[in-house]
């Protein structure tokens, strides 16, 4: 059976983050995503106007059916959408462990859009806090590891992407300790749903059986190919080229 990453997100209209990012990444990879949408979200490859939480319950049903059906191979978190559905999210989480506790989960904990842009309901940081302790590994950008602080991962994934220089350099903390870090040339535009993209692929080579140091280096890889292969919808951001041609 090909491995599945059951994924929560929100779903963007313009294709370029959230579950369209993460379905295109996984698959990209050699997984499927069963994705469960948190959110409906009004927005294009530059801003995020709106963004209205799915219920609660209907977060559960549309999982539990999943859950009854397949066997879940690891678990990749976007915006829950509001502190509800991160409650409901970590009942899940905990439920999925209970029957196997070594499931990898990938939680990208995004706190706005890239322009600052609201992402949900409610506090973003209270929302996190619900699904932190259950997460595996936490791939936050600079900003994102400011705001949270120590964090109760085991591994995290502190992406340098907002920072500045010629060279982005990522960094594997494990237990706050330096494994490793990856240095690769900044490429010369803005991305919309890069870190969608790089969460899912982490998601995809865990459910796939990779060790955590391959993962990382594998889903880093891959996610500079989608950006330096980036793609315009519009003015403004780019989108990742998710589904890389060979030829």
């Amino acid at each position: 059976m090909v491995p599945t990453v059951l994924v929560f997100a929100g779903l963007d209209p313009g294709g370029g983050a959230g579950l369209a990012a993460d379905i295109a990444a996984i698959g990209a990879l050699g997984g499927h995503a069963l994705p469960v949408a948190t959110a409906l979200t009004v927005q294009d490859n530059n801003r995020v106007h709106e963004v209205q939480p799915v219920d609660a319950g209907l977060i559960l049903r549309q999982a539990d059916a999943l859950i009854d059906a397949c066997s879940i191979d690891a678990v990749k978190i976007g915006i829950p959408g509001c502190r509800e559905n991160a409650l409901a999210i970590a009942r899940l989480l905990r439920q999925l462990r209970a029957a196997d506790p070594q499931l990898p989960v990938v939680l990208d904990p995004v706190l706005a859009s890239g322009h600052g842009d609201a992402l949900g309901r409610g506090s973003a940081l209270a929302a996190l806090a619900e699904l932190l302790p259950l997460a595996t590994v936490l791939v936050p950008n600079l900003p994102e590891a400011q705001a949270l602080g120590a964090v109760p991962c085991e591994h995290v994934l502190l992406t340098g992407g907002h920072g500045e220089g010629d060279i982005v350099v990522n960094r594997w903390l494990r237990a706050n300790v330096e494994q490793r870090s990856w240095r690769m040339p900044r490429l010369p535009h803005s991305y919309h749903g890069s870190g969608c993209t790089l969460a899912a692929a982490i998601a995809a080579r865990l459910a796939l059986g990779d060790a955590m140091g391959e993962s990382l280096e594998h889903a880093q890889d891959y996610c500079h190919q989608t950006l330096a292969h980036a793609f315009w919808i519009a003015p403004g951001q780019r989108i990742p080229r998710r589904i890389l041609h060979t030829h």
